[in-house]
């Protein structure tokens, strides 16, 4: 039976930003890769109707995960707005819970706890949670959208070589046609970020791109 990877991203399209390059490339290996997205990130776009861009994202990481050759893509499906309300947070953990119990991932990947943005920090937390209650004794790691060159040096890191799996990342951030406008001009800094990153990574571990992640559990 093919073992499990589970990615863990607060909105479509930080899967791939942060370990679209190593998904793909566990995927070719055998792995069974499956993506949760926590938020529907309906305030990207405030000027278009909240259903119609929460619609839209899903459709976006559903193809993107078709891209790298995922599993699948489960959506908890809580709204930004919605993140101070224990009530929403709580039947966001327990469904999160009952995943990691069923799929019992060899590793997991999930946002940075020095991540900048507060609904990342707060998945970061709401997995730990879950996985300190579980005493989860499998790998941990950590990626980062905002905080790109700011890494915690003291854990363990995981260096992936995605030189032949890059091209599948960057096609698969192209599913996400809503996100890179004019419009959305901002998402383009970690956008641009990650491509210096995984070019400086490669270069400074032996190959033409890599991803580099820490050992948070």
């Amino acid at each position: 039976m093919a073992q499990n990877i589970l990615i863990i991203g607060a909105h479509s399209d930080d899967q791939i930003i942060g370990v679209g390059g190593t998904a793909a490339k566990y995927a070719e290996e055998g792995f069974q890769v499956t993506t949760v997205i926590v938020s529907q990130g309906e305030g990207s776009h405030p000027h278009f109707r909240e259903n119609i861009i929460m619609d839209t994202r899903e459709k976006e990481s559903i193809h993107a995960n078709k891209v790298i050759g995922g599993k699948a893509v489960k959506f908890l499906r809580i709204l930004e707005k919605d993140f101070n309300k224990e009530k929403e947070l709580k039947k966001a953990r327990r469904k999160l819970r009952n995943l990691i119990i069923r799929l019992k991932p060899v590793k997991i990947f999930v946002h940075s706890p020095e991540d900048h943005h507060p609904v990342h920090k707060k998945v970061n937390k709401m997995t730990l949670d879950i996985l300190n209650e579980l005493n989860w004794n499998k790998e941990v790691y950590s990626f980062d959208i905002w905080n790109t060159f700011k890494w915690n040096k003291k854990h363990p890191r995981l260096i992936v070589d995605i030189s032949s799996t890059f091209d599948k990342k960057m096609r698969a951030l192209r599913a996400f046609k809503s996100q890179f406008t004019i419009q959305g001009f901002l998402n383009y800094l970690p956008l641009i970020a990650m491509y210096i990153k995984n070019v400086k990574n490669g270069r400074t571990h032996g190959s033409k791109y890599a991803e580099v992640f820490y050992r948070i559990r």
